[in-house]
């Protein structure tokens, strides 16, 4: 673990032993890494409501909404394996992006058969500041972890950490 580089497209797993109950038993994907610190999303904790239930989206398809984190709870964020329907959207790796036309991300969700397995919405994010993440991995709060694009995208959200968790020591 010590031997791991932090990146974006790095994958953490919350700790049995962290003591917050808002990062029990998550995963955590990493969108954003440099020296000023990390941004990530949780990946498998489902919100209360889904997209159409908000009020300017009540015209959209039911489409689950995901708990990305604590910080900045008032507006949505995505990340998507769509490049070429939503424009421009941030590389992260293995063929995922961060971000892009929101527009054209509301219009794949509405149309797209597949949109559940190629984009992600999220209330929020996580953050860190410089260091911060390194000191939490350091004290055994997160275990970085391998995980596949499509395991991410595509395992449902009650086994995700749990099948990560299995990895941990692959790694």
């Amino acid at each position: 673990m010590a031997n791991h580089t932090l990146k974006a497209g790095s994958v953490l797993i919350s700790a049995p032993s962290l003591e917050d109950p808002y990062f029990d038993k998550v995963v955590i994907y990493i969108t954003e890494y440099n020296e000023k610190g990390a941004l990530g999303f949780v990946m498998n904790r489902l919100f209360e409501r889904k997209f159409n239930e908000l009020t300017e989206f009540r015209n959209s398809k039911p489409f689950p909404l995901y708990e990305g984190g604590p910080v900045e709870r008032e507006k949505l964020y995505f990340i998507h394996r769509i490049p070429g329907f939503i424009a421009p959207g941030t590389p992260v790796a293995d063929g995922v992006y961060y971000g892009g036309h929101f527009k054209q991300a509301v219009e794949y969700i509405n149309t797209a058969g597949d949109a559940e397995r190629n984009i992600r919405l999220f209330i929020g994010y996580s953050g860190w500041d410089a260091l911060e993440l390194e000191g939490e991995i350091e004290e055994g709060s997160w275990l970085p972890v391998q995980a596949s694009v499509t395991t991410l995208f595509e395992a449902s959200e009650q086994s995700l950490w749990e099948e990560l968790y299995k990895r941990k020591d692959i790694y």
